[in-house]
């Protein structure tokens, strides 16, 4: 099956998209999987598919690198909104998409004809451990201790929180030398995540600046991830480690700049670009699309 799609990036954290309001996907954890091999395949962090919605004006419906289906991707939504903009499928510059996670607000910023950069209202960050999900006697778990049992011999302290999907976030002094991908995986696997969870590494640069990288559940570490910047982003204000509720908090990830306002009224509004890199078609073989596994 041969598939038209575009790759495209927000500050690195790239996917494969498909516009499935012409071409229906089956099997789409297993194309995902295909497509985003960086050897085999396209090369990507995942798949996104756009597709139409009786709720708002489109639905995104996105899968990780290991073919799990995502809830909810702040740099990949950004990019929707890009794709559906430039490619005429809207004319309008404030657009709703639905998404697992609920119906996001995307507000475009257009210069000479195409999408630059979009702002994202995220909705309001979960904290309630069992809504995360979380396996914890704690009603929140806010700057705790997490054992990480015989992996290593550490207790390491972070904030769990869900954008849609289950972050944990940790501050560290050296983030550019941290092991993000030992540490990352033990956390991603941890018992206490019966869904997995998206690890955040952060350092605070200063006091309106930090710096992180992400473990991102399904894909590894990724060059960026918007819901995890809106994790780090209500983690620092509220442990007042960097930024103020109601301003913009510089958060620097692998791939770029990310900008998050934690408002006053309890919403993360993510702030960042959307770049499309090439159109391309590819063959998808039938031995992917009848993988069941």
């Amino acid at each position: 099956m041969k598939i038209k799609f575009t790759k495209m990036h927000g500050c690195g954290n790239d996917y494969v998209y498909v516009n499935c309001l012409e071409q229906e996907l089956t099997n789409p954890g297993a194309i995902s999987e295909f497509v985003s091999h960086r050897r085999f395949g396209i090369g990507a962090d995942g798949l996104i598919m756009i597709c139409k919605s009786d709720k708002a004006d489109f639905k995104m419906s996105m899968f990780n690198a290991d073919r799990s289906e995502g809830k909810m991707c702040g740099n990949g939504i950004r990019c929707v909104a890009k794709y559906v903009y430039d490619k005429g499928l809207t004319d309008k510059t404030t657009i709703t998409i639905e998404t697992l996670s609920g119906i996001k607000t995307i507000e475009m910023t257009v210069e000479e004809g195409k999408v630059t950069e979009a702002v994202v209202d995220m909705g309001e960050p979960i904290v309630r451990t069992k809504d995360i999900p979380m396996v914890s006697d704690h009603f929140v778990f806010m700057d705790q201790g997490l054992d990480l049992y015989m992996n290593y011999e550490t207790v390491m302290n972070g904030t769990a929180v869900s954008m849609g999907n289950p972050h944990f976030v940790t501050f560290v002094d050296d983030v550019d030398n941290f092991d993000v991908e030992g540490i990352g995986k033990i956390i991603e696997h941890h018992p206490l995540f019966p869904e997995r969870t998206n690890v955040e590494f952060v350092q605070v640069i200063d006091d309106n600046t930090v710096k992180f990288r992400v473990w991102e559940r399904g894909s590894g570490e990724t060059w960026a991830c918007g819901t995890g910047a809106c994790a780090v982003a209500f983690s620092s204000v509220s442990l007042s480690r960097a930024g103020k509720q109601g301003e913009y908090l510089n958060v620097q990830a692998k791939g770029g700049l990310l900008k998050v306002n934690f408002q006053k009224n309890n919403h993360l509004f993510l702030k960042g670009p959307a770049t499309m890199v090439f159109d391309g078609e590819i063959d998808i073989p039938e031995a992917v699309i009848e993988d069941k596994k």
